[in-house]
């Protein structure tokens, strides 16, 4: 059995497209996979594998000054354009949905989206545009977009960063995050499965405002319980372990196959 690795450019989007082979052509369930930030498309080639392997098709796409789309030359740099590197990402993920739904590619609208870190985060904020998603997986993310940005402005300015804007202005564009931030639209979910995994010791996005909001929603899944879960790390940092990768590959077989496995096996 070959898993298929195909170069694909949707409206000027890099992205991996894999399937296995022999299955181009045929309708599967669907995965959308976003890298973190500083990372590229080729970094989540594991779970693509593993999905692909498992009959998903799975597309991973480039983030905006990232990889082929990267031009700027420091990390702090990329970290002014943070907001915009999400939201733009959020925008993509439709056009890519579009582009493989014209394909005819995706069983019985069986889409998936995931990520890890600032993927995890248009993961989460993607809810809050796009109802066509069936399951997340958010991998060290957070659902909390302005106060988010209020850390990371503090923390940039605490490094000496120069930051052109001034507070006006950036409250202006923490305000435009309201309509993606999940945890001020915690009816977006609508009750659509959802995995978090975190590290309790991660020092780039912390633990403890994630596993809050996992708390917070606990009570808009009491009919659905097992739609919502949350495993956490006792020792891991920012990295996601191989058990989450795991996790994250079950969590879409349970989500997106397991209603389908009939329609699966007949087109195969």
């Amino acid at each position: 059995m070959k898993v298929v690795v195909d170069h694909l450019y949707i409206n000027g989007i890099p992205l991996l497209h894999l399937y296995k082979e022999g299955n181009e052509r045929i309708k599967l369930p669907f995965v959308i996979f976003v890298h973190g930030f500083t990372s590229a498309k080729e970094h989540n080639l594991h779970y693509a594998y593993l999905l692909a392997k498992k009959g998903f098709r799975v597309a991973l796409p480039e983030a905006k000054y990232h990889g082929e789309r990267g031009f700027l030359s420091t990390e702090n740099e990329l970290m002014l354009k943070f907001w915009d590197i999400v939201i733009q990402m959020i925008q993509d993920l439709n056009e890519i949905k579009a582009y493989f739904e014209k394909k005819e590619w995706i069983l019985n609208q069986q889409i998936g989206v995931a990520g890890t870190s600032m993927g995890g985060m248009i993961t989460l904020g993607a809810l809050t545009q796009y109802s066509w998603i069936k399951a997340a997986v958010c991998l060290m993310g957070s659902p909390y977009y302005q106060a988010f940005a209020r850390q990371q402005i503090k923390m940039l300015k605490q490094e000496g960063v120069e930051i052109s804007l001034s507070d006006e202005e950036l409250n202006e564009q923490i305000d435009k995050l309201y309509d993606y931030d999940l945890s001020l639209h915690k009816e977006a979910l609508a009750n659509r499965p959802i995995l978090f995994w975190h590290g309790k010791k991660d020092t780039v996005v912390p633990y403890d405002p994630t596993y809050q909001f996992y708390e917070d929603i606990k009570p808009l899944y009491q009919h659905n319980q097992d739609d919502l879960q949350f495993f956490s790390d006792e020792n891991a940092g920012h990295k996601v372990s191989r058990q989450g990768v795991l996790w994250t590959v079950e969590w879409f077989e349970k989500h997106l196959q397991q209603n389908n496995r009939n329609e699966i096996k007949s087109s195969l």
